[in-house]
């Protein structure tokens, strides 16, 4: 059980710059956890220099000062176990969003406490003279790596203004700088999302012309049907696929962002292979491997399970707007195999694509390498059937029992079917 859910917010002092705002918040709990909606209201300020040049590049700091809950009384959140990430949206003479993101840093925290979170930290290119306001907007609470997702459900009034002057030798407002990838064009259009390294914003599908190299998909929950060498299970996990252009083609990686659970026995080195089919919709079709190191390390029983992001290649095979969907999961551990199929589809990315030859339409698989030689995606049972065991040692399978009788493995995340102390005691 992930008591992450349903939990916001920590503390803060107010420096002198910063303005706070208070609003009307809905946050939704991962569906796993079994926890209703939280209903409350997030207080926020944001510090940001007060005045600033076009060209600068500033640090903007989002403080909570209030909790819109307190930790349900489900489980102790041990320290350093709670993460904010969220998006600031600035307007006026520029429209950005501002990818936030703070440290995993909080104190224990006791079962029905008050929650602490980091200050969150985004930086904004200023490319428009004239006045900066800044909002905050959806935000995220990462608890074991559990994600709680957090909407205004009012409008937010702006915490902060940066008077931007128009530097020496930058060009006047509404003129593009070309230097500047986001600088505005000279009519009409939208500046492109100024984004921090850490954090990602929430751009949906973004479509690859223009120049443009890098598409951030939006994250999307995938309901999964799981075939285990112990029977069915089912469960659901945020994915999101991001791309970068490279030529005619896009490489591409499939990030999890649902939960991990403490791993409950030993599990070796280069023993956990995750993988899976991306499939193509729109314009194109067929399939698109990308699979994941093994783990490096070994897993010490009561340690995090953590699968890294898959990778992989996309070569189009048509001209348009090619959809991409997370698709069928394949994990491998310790000699077995669990499948999960998706029994939802939702297009996570959008790409306006040019064929190329070989390129992935007509029905490409993963096993086929049709989808750009990305080769094959580690586990050939797209199909969703029965996954073969492939142990004929008695002690690998009753090991992958002793994972699979508690959690499902879906690539970073692995979902709990029973509280954390219970997972360690499997028959």
């Amino acid at each position: 059980m992930l008591g992450g859910a349903g939990v916001l917010l920590g503390v803060a002092a107010a420096p002198a710059q910063a303005a706070e705002v208070s609003y009307a918040t809905d946050c939704v709990p991962p569906p796993v956890s079994g926890l209703p909606t939280v209903k409350g209201t997030t207080k926020v300020e944001i510090t940001a220099p007060a005045t600033a040049k076009v060209g600068d590049e500033v640090e903007v700091v989002w403080k909570f000062t209030q909790a819109a809950s307190k930790n349900p009384d489900l489980i102790d959140l041990p320290a350093n176990s709670v993460q904010p990430s969220g998006t600031l949206k600035a307007a006026g003479a520029q429209a950005a969003s501002v990818a936030m993101q703070g440290p995993r840093e909080n104190p224990a925290i006791p079962k029905g406490g008050a929650m602490v979170l980091s200050d969150m930290k985004g930086k904004l290119k200023l490319t428009t003279a004239g006045a900066v306001t800044l909002t905050p907007d959806a935000y995220a609470i990462n608890v074991m790596s559990t994600d709680t997702k957090c909407t205004p459900t009012e409008t937010v009034k702006p915490a902060a203004t940066i008077n931007v002057t128009a530097g020496e030798g930058n060009p006047p407002t509404g003129s593009p700088d070309p230097t500047d990838p986001t600088s505005p064009p000279p009519t009409g259009g939208t500046p492109s999302p100024t984004e921090s390294g850490s954090g990602g914003s929430d751009t949906g599908g973004t479509t690859g012309g223009g120049g443009q190299t890098d598409f951030t998909g939006k994250e999307v929950d995938i309901p999964y049907a799981c075939k285990t060498p112990i029977g069915d299970k089912n469960a659901t996990s945020p994915v999101q696929i991001n791309a970068k252009k490279d030529g005619g083609s896009y490489d591409l990686t499939v990030k999890f962002k649902g939960s991990v659970m403490d791993s409950p026995a030993d599990i070796p080195a280069d023993s956990v292979k995750p993988s899976m089919d991306v499939v193509l919709g729109g314009a194109d079709k067929g399939t698109v491997p990308v699979e994941g190191p093994t783990n490096a390390e070994a897993i010490k029983s009561g340690d995090p399970m953590v699968i890294p992001d898959l990778t992989g290649t996309y070569k189009p095979g048509a001209d348009g707007k090619s959809t991409l969907s997370p698709g069928v999961l394949t994990v491998k551990a310790l000699g077995t195999t669990t499948t999960c199929t998706p029994t939802k589809s939702a297009v996570s990315l959008t790409l306006d694509t040019s064929a190329q030859a070989g390129g992935a339409v007509g029905g490409g698989s993963a096993g086929s390498g049709s989808a750009g030689g990305a080769g094959t995606a580690g586990a050939g049972d797209s199909g969703g059937g029965l996954a073969d065991t492939g142990a004929d040692d008695g002690g690998l399978l009753r090991a992958l029992g002793l994972v699979a009788g508690t959690a499902i493995l879906l690539g970073g995340a692995v979902f709990t079917f029973m509280p954390r102390r219970a997972s360690r005691r499997v028959p």
